[in-house]
């Protein structure tokens, strides 16, 4: 796993290297700078190309620039050094003053490496630069980005007026908030990190992003000597009259978890037409002894579900998962009743159900959602994720970015699916928070496989249900 530091993080971190370690800020500002020209002569080599521009604003992403352009010109390369003027951070100028090649007033050649701001701009992007940003953007090099792509927002992945569309995007000593979140996915392009000698303060709690050989551990080999009994039961309390497709897709998704047992609990017409078509499940009332039960996928909104919800967080004392209207009807009918609870309480909201349960505005939750959703999960003592392009999963202490995924998820029955694989991985003994992390992780990846057949055009929820033995079977090949 990696950290994922908001901007004001990334600054502590700068400090604590500098101030309780010793290390000299030109020092990092050499490495860095050695780091963006290694990948910079990687890509010009695969691509069969020598011709490079440098972009350097006056910050210390410029002064970045400067030490990339000096050691690229020295590797033999041909390189020039765009330059915006103003005034000049003193790393920068230093920089500025040792780079001994040529400079140019205009955007050319085959590569653009991106130096102009860093991860700590907040302002919005207007006049000459915006201009130039839109220049780089319609020239059609190959554009890599320092830190993090231009008119980007370090802390949200927000764009701030105009930002560089990178191809490729340098991460300097650490993955920030703003290659994942918002925006971020579409702007970074590949990314890489490079190591420059960082030390991160002890105090401080980063959030983190799983790979593949993180997510092993949560598919363990399974005893020959065992039984449905093992793996646990899961049960669903899902669709209505008006909605036969929630249940059908959440009932799917949880026979493939791994879980031992799946029960459904609907009404008697989604009953009649599932029973046949998916006889593996059990069809009963809502089973208080299951390992985890699920609610709320395609319910409807109404008292009487809210009534029931209740009376699980009174009563159960295993995992309870709330989804989809569930979540609905505890925002319209009363959100502090999630404080009132035996169960280890999970929810799963995307971000206009958050939007309701919190009161909070959009603008206001997609700007900062970390903070946002620690806040939510700590008050209300649940596993909260958070789910949207990048999905956050936080049970108020930890936190994981799950960047996993692609725009097959884009399509009506996805909350569904991951409620009901989600369901059944709690059921077969995961914790709630490593629990989230797994499913979340797991239908990203099938939602990957799927792209890869279908496209992102054609893929739907049933693909990527299809594909979650794909994904598993990937995952389990790292143990």
């Amino acid at each position: 796993m990696e950290r994922v530091l908001s901007n004001a993080q990334m600054r502590l971190s700068d400090a604590y290297t500098m101030e309780e370690n010793g290390v000299l800020s030109s020092v990092l500002m050499r490495r860095a700078g050695v780091a963006l020209a290694d990948e910079a002569e990687n890509t010009a080599k695969n691509l069969k190309i020598d011709e490079i521009l440098v972009v350097c604003g006056t910050g210390n992403n410029g002064g970045d620039g400067y030490v990339c352009a000096q050691e690229l010109l020295e590797r033999g390369f041909n390189v020039a050094v765009y330059a915006i003027g103003g005034k000049f951070s003193a790393d920068c100028e230093r920089e500025k003053r040792a780079y001994k090649g040529r400079y140019l007033p205009h955007i050319c050649g085959s590569i653009v490496i991106d130096c102009i701001f860093g991860t700590g701009l907040c302002r919005e992007v207007a006049g000459e630069i915006k201009t130039l940003i839109d220049e780089i953007n319609s020239f059609g090099a190959y554009v890599i980005s320092a830190d993090i792509p231009s008119g980007l927002s370090g802390d949200n992945g927000k764009v701030l007026g105009a930002a560089i569309k990178a191809d490729k995007t340098v991460a300097i000593a650490e993955y920030k908030l703003g290659h994942f979140l918002n925006d971020g996915l579409d702007y970074c392009g590949e990314l890489v990190k490079k190591d420059i000698g960082i030390f991160l303060p002890p105090s401080e709690s980063f959030a983190e992003i799983y790979d593949d050989n993180d997510l092993s551990e949560f598919y363990g080999r399974r005893r020959r000597n065992s039984h449905k009994g093992t793996y646990g039961t899961a049960n669903l309390i899902a669709g209505s009259n008006k909605y036969l497709g929630a249940a059908a897709l959440s009932l799917q998704s949880a026979l493939k978890s791994g879980c031992g047992i799946v029960k459904l609990t609907t009404v008697e017409e989604v009953k009649l037409a599932l029973a046949a078509k998916y006889p593996q499940a059990i069809y009963s009332e809502a089973d208080l002894t299951a390992n985890a039960i699920a609610v709320g996928m395609g319910c409807g909104v109404s008292q009487e579900l809210y009534d029931k919800i209740k009376i699980l967080l009174s009563e159960y004392e295993g995992a309870l998962l709330i989804d989809a209207d569930g979540l609905n009807s505890v925002a319209k009918y009363g959100v502090e009743v999630l404080k009132h609870k035996k169960c280890a309480l999970v929810i799963t909201p995307h971000i206009k159900e958050f939007s309701r349960l919190t009161k909070k505005s959009l603008e206001e939750i997609t700007s900062d959602p970390v903070t946002v959703a620690k806040a939510f999960a700590k008050e209300y003592g649940v596993t909260l994720v958070l789910k949207s392009a990048t999905t956050v999963i936080t049970d108020g202490n930890k936190t994981v970015i799950n960047a996993r995924g692609s725009t097959a998820l884009a399509k009506g029955g996805s909350g569904d699916i991951l409620a009901g694989f989600f369901c059944g991985t709690l059921a077969r003994g995961l914790a709630p928070f490593d629990a989230a992390v797994c499913a979340t992780y797991t239908l990203g990846l099938s939602a990957e496989i799927s792209l890869e057949e279908r496209t992102d055009f054609c893929a739907t929820a049933y693909d990527i249900i299809k594909n979650i033995h794909s994904a598993v079977k990937r995952l389990t090949r790292k143990i």
